[in-house]
């Protein structure tokens, strides 16, 4: 595809696919163009780098977040902190590249105005509203770390020719800690339910700390 027929949002497009589907390692102009059935150097007349295209990816992926109502406020909370996970377990990547790359854009600050305007709807005031949304934000981003990690293992055993299963391996270490042992010989077939433990306890904490403000 020649330079003039390629825009940027098909660059954009195209790396998410990439990133998906082969990790940040996989990124590279030469396998980009190969998707876009384009010389690499039109890639790079559109974008100057590969750490543009990170940024401009990592972006345009905060956008799949749907924006709530802002009130009742726990539940419109809830909600973009399940959207938040949903996206970082669709697109692992983003949670490395958060740690190398300083992602920002209107994608992602469309999602935090909104979600600082959900915490001021709940009563908090100026930083603390800042606060309680970072205080969320870093739950989830800590919760899709493990999964970011075991989709990272994946793909590098792939490369590698390798198997990806430590199920074995982590079963043995285990033997050796009883608490863990027992739970994982009792719940390693059950539905994890400590997203929502941990979303509605921190919950429960914003809301703690608002009830004072609210006394007569």
């Amino acid at each position: 595809m020649p330079r003039d027929t390629l825009t940027k949002e098909q660059i954009v497009k195209a790396a998410i696919d990439l990133l998906d589907s082969e990790g940040l390692a996989g990124l590279n102009m030469r396998n980009l163009g190969a998707r876009l059935n384009s010389a690499a150097t039109a890639v790079y007349w559109h974008v100057k780098s590969k750490d543009n295209l990170v940024v401009l990816a990592g972006d345009e992926v905060w956008r799949e977040i749907s924006l709530p109502a802002t009130e009742p406020w726990r539940e419109a909370a809830s909600s973009m902190a399940h959207g938040l996970y949903s996206m970082l377990t669709r697109h692992p990547w983003l949670v490395t590249c958060m740690s190398t790359h300083p992602i920002h854009g209107p994608g992602k600050m469309r999602h935090d105005d909104h979600a600082l305007a959900v915490y001021e709807a709940a009563g908090f005031v100026g930083t603390d509203a800042d606060s309680a949304l970072s205080t969320v934000f870093l739950f989830v981003l800590g919760r899709a770390m493990g999964h970011a990690a075991e989709v990272e293992a994946q793909l590098r055993a792939q490369r590698d020719g390798k198997s990806a299963d430590i199920s074995a391996e982590v079963m043995e270490l285990a033997q050796q800690f009883p608490r863990l042992k027992a739970r994982l010989e009792t719940y390693a077939n059950e539905p994890d339910h400590s997203f929502e433990f941990g979303l509605e306890t921190i919950l429960d904490g914003l809301e703690a700390r608002l009830s004072p403000r609210r006394s007569p």
